[in-house]
């Protein structure tokens, strides 16, 4: 999962820098990293860390009540995108290499720049107008090869096909570069709207700005998405010192969950030896020692990462995500009843966070304990009203309702979960059996109908 060629996306699409495809193509393979499965981190922690981050940027933008859902996705290459209005993708490499929180926070205003700015919508325009030109274009070129072939000058004809099509990417390039440099102005505008500084954009562009710099000297500045990295430092320079908030520096407490966040992708993502190698056993901070707390639990004995947590836990007696971990190290290892203590506490401190009562139903149900999946059943529907599209939450719902018994909802909740991991054959059978155990006309029913219903629709289709 080492970092390969890393180049910062900061755009409606996946590529970015040095890059000589269009920016179709650039769609279309953000796309594909999204719906091709690649996975989604899905953390608490994480989460509402990016929502602190972005939800002032977003207000200063007018666009707080859009509801602009962060993604994390994991793939350690450095890249930051949108792809529709309510969504910014973000990759985990991005949260590793960025050192401090304004860092990220000048990704997010940059984003929501293009959000901001409607500049999807006018990209899928050029990409309309474009693909008419292109049509037009290649039969005038098909004419003058038809043309050059009976006068025996075939390459002039290959040259009249070519040319437009090139003339035709260049100016495509060119408007999503303009789009970058709005975006970028846009950014700043946000940050110094919520007091923040630039100076995390403008080091961050730098930084990868220098790692780019060779290969951009053999580049054709005119096939690139995004303005060359000298002129776009520069460019963005200018902006972050004109700022009255250029030397502001975030908050240690932001730093420190900015810290503990990076030493938790390492402790779950990282080889162990790669952990120890960042973590030095000499460093006894506290994102230190929950790095190797993690990669002890993943990768070694329980009975020695225990400790490690409860040391975490003793240090900050009312951080919920101590809890959380010793509660998933305890039910991963094996020992579901004595998960649930810790997981209650983590769910009461975060106060109804839905991954967090997922897995504390989990732990419920886990132990085989009718009464405890009775308790369950509530607990992680409450979640699904949250997270509506969690497949393992309605797995795990399945499992509580046949434990008590109640086979017809067992059903339904197994189906909902092999609709949602894209299994609609299998969805469809377990609905249809739903059906029969289910009062007919019932709110369970019409739910189930409604899986059956889609699934003949698509077959028709």
């Amino acid at each position: 999962m080492a970092p390969a060629g890393r180049a910062l996306a900061l755009v409606t699409a996946v590529a970015l820098g040095c890059t000589a495809v269009g920016p179709a193509l650039e769609q279309a393979r953000a796309q594909e990293q999204v719906t091709a499965g690649l996975p989604v981190i899905r953390d608490t922690e994480i989460e509402q860390l990016m929502r602190d981050y972005s939800a002032p940027i977003l207000k200063a933008a007018g666009l707080s009540k859009q509801n602009v859902k962060i993604v994390i996705l994991n793939d350690r290459t450095f890249n930051a995108f949108v792809m529709d209005g309510r969504h910014i993708f973000i990759n985990a490499g991005a949260l590793f290499d960025a050192k401090t929180p304004n860092e990220i926070i000048g990704v997010f205003a940059h984003e929501t720049g293009h959000l901001a700015g409607g500049h999807l919508m006018r990209l899928r325009e050029q990409l309309a107008n474009a693909q008419t030109a292109s049509i037009i274009a290649l039969l005038a070129g098909v004419g003058a090869a038809v043309a050059g072939a009976r006068s025996g000058n075939g390459g002039a004809g290959v040259g009249a096909i070519m040319a437009p099509q090139s003339a035709i990417q260049r100016s495509l390039l060119a408007y999503v570069r303009t789009q970058e440099d709005q975006a970028d102005h846009a950014g700043v505008k946000f940050l110094n709207a919520t007091g923040q500084s630039a100076r995390g954009m403008l080091d961050l562009f730098k930084r990868l700005g220098n790692e780019a710099l060779f290969n951009s000297r053999y580049i054709d500045p005119y096939l690139q998405t995004h303005p060359l990295p000298p002129e776009r430092v520069a460019a963005l320079e200018v902006l972050a010192k004109s700022s009255p908030y250029f030397d502001r520096t975030d908050p240690p407490e932001l730093q420190l969950r900015h810290d503990l966040m990076r030493a938790k992708l390492s402790g779950f993502l990282d080889r162990p030896d790669t952990v120890a190698r960042r973590y030095l056993l000499g460093d006894h901070s506290l994102p230190a020692r929950y790095a190797r707390a993690i990669s002890t639990y993943r990768h070694g004995d329980l009975r020695d990462a225990l400790p490690q947590i409860d040391g975490l836990i003793q240090s900050e007696p009312n951080n919920p995500y101590f809890y959380e971990l010793k509660g998933q190290a305890l039910l991963e290892g094996g020992h579901p009843a004595d998960a649930i203590a810790p997981l209650r506490h983590a769910a009461t401190l975060a106060h109804g966070a839905p991954l967090i009562d997922i897995m504390l139903g989990q732990a419920l149900i886990a132990t085989e304990n009718t009464k405890n999946a009775e308790e369950a059943v509530p607990l992680l529907r409450a979640a699904l009203r949250q997270e509506p599209e969690a497949p393992d939450a309605y797995a795990q719902l399945a499992m509580a309702y046949g434990r008590k018994g109640d086979l017809a909802n067992a059903d339904l909740a197994a189906a909902q979960a092999a609709f949602n991991r894209g299994d609609v054959k299998t969805a469809a059978q377990l609905a249809s059996r739903a059906k029969t155990r289910l009062p007919v006309g019932s709110p369970a029913w019409v739910q189930a109908d409604d899986i059956v219903t889609l699934k003949q629709s698509n077959a028709k289709n």
